[in-house]
This record gives structure tokens, sequence and C-alpha cells, in this order.
């Protein structure tokens, strides 16, 4: 104000009011969507600049910042899987930690935990597999346990053939033996395809 008693608009003024740029950001909103939309995409996509600087949209706009490290967590598991299971560890260990200290530093933990998951290799073969089991149970007869895998708590059980042939992976050589585990109906379905980034199963070499 001046000595007039007037506010004087001036370039000044100006520049100093539009200073500090405000993202164009509703996070009860379309763009709430569409920001997290593109930053697990970013992620997905292996694009680490792309996914800090849609989390830094996110955050200047006002963004719960656990509900960033929630999308963060699913994103490790659901893109990244076996193909670097530690991701998973670093996005639940950056949610807690993100709970515990709050913001500003929080934008630090998110940070790392979203560069983390968008630099490592990709995989959506477990995500694949729980959603073919899934749909088995919903639409087919997919039959019962096995006997021999079946729990034995008490005598009568055990004479009923509950756990009855079980073979202790164990007591074999390479702590491996063939044995049934899917139910009669259901055997030589395969939900866990690995692909190229992915650990198969490991069976002992026959001699």
């Amino acid at each position: 104000m001046g000595e007039d008693g007037y506010i004087h608009i001036t370039d000044e003024v100006i520049k100093n009011s539009v200073q500090e740029r405000k993202a164009i950001f509703d996070k009860n909103g379309e763009a709430h969507y569409d920001n997290i939309s593109a930053m697990i995409k970013s992620m997905r996509g292996s694009d680490p600049d792309a996914a800090l600087f849609y989390l830094a949209r996110a955050l200047q706009g006002g963004e719960d910042p656990m509900f960033l490290a929630r999308r963060i967590v699913i994103a490790s598991s659901e893109d990244v899987g076996m193909a670097n299971p530690n991701a998973l560890t670093v996005a639940v260990s950056a949610m807690q930690a993100v709970h515990m200290v709050g913001m500003p530093e929080a934008r630090i933990l998110l940070a790392e935990a979203a560069v983390y998951v968008a630099t490592s290799p990709k995989s959506n073969a477990s995500y694949l597999g729980i959603n073919r089991a899934i749909a088995d149970i919903a639409e087919k007869e997919t039959g019962e346990v096995p006997m021999h895998l079946r729990n034995a708590p008490v005598k009568e059980m055990q004479e009923l053939g509950y756990a009855g042939g079980y073979l202790y992976p164990h007591d074999f050589p390479d702590h491996y033996v063939e044995q049934q585990y899917l139910p009669d109906e259901m055997i030589g379905t395969k939900y866990y395809i690995p692909d190229e980034n992915c650990p198969t199963v490991k069976k002992p070499i026959k001699k």
C-alpha cells in the first residue's frame, strides 16, 4: 500500500504474485485420476523422469502422500513382480516411512521408491497368474484338495486317509520330490507362466 492509501499494481507486484506456479491439479476431480494414471504408467514404462514429474505434480497439488505410497506398492508387485521382488520391500518400507515422517520429507521417500520401481526389470507373471486362478475358481468345477495334502490333526482323520502318502520334500535329494499338488480336475493347469525376466521352478537335474 502506498503513502496515499491505495494499493498500486506494479510489474514487481505481478511478478511476485505469480512466482509460485500451481500445477493444474484438482485432487478431487478428473485431474486426480489422470495424474495418478500417468504416474503408474510411467513407472510401468520404465521412465523415472516422468514418474518423478507426476509424483511432484501430485504432491504440489495437495495429494495425500499415503495414497501415492500405496500406488507405488501396488505397482511394485503388479508391474515389477518376480523380475525384482525386492521392489515390494522397498515400496512397503517407503510407505511405512512416509507414515512415520510425513511431509515435506516424505517426498524423498516417495521419490526413491518410484524411481526404484521405474528402473526395475518388469514382469506381470504373478499378476496374470492369480487372475487366471481366480477366474478358474469362479467359473469351473475345480475339485477338492488331494487327500495327501490335507491336514490331519486327529487320529480319526488319519484313519480316513487324510495326509496319507504325503512326501516331505526336505527328506529328498535337492529338497524336491515329484508329487501331485493340484486337484485331479486341475492337473496340468499352468498359472505362473514365467517370462524372460522371471525365475523359473528349479528342479533337480535327473542323473
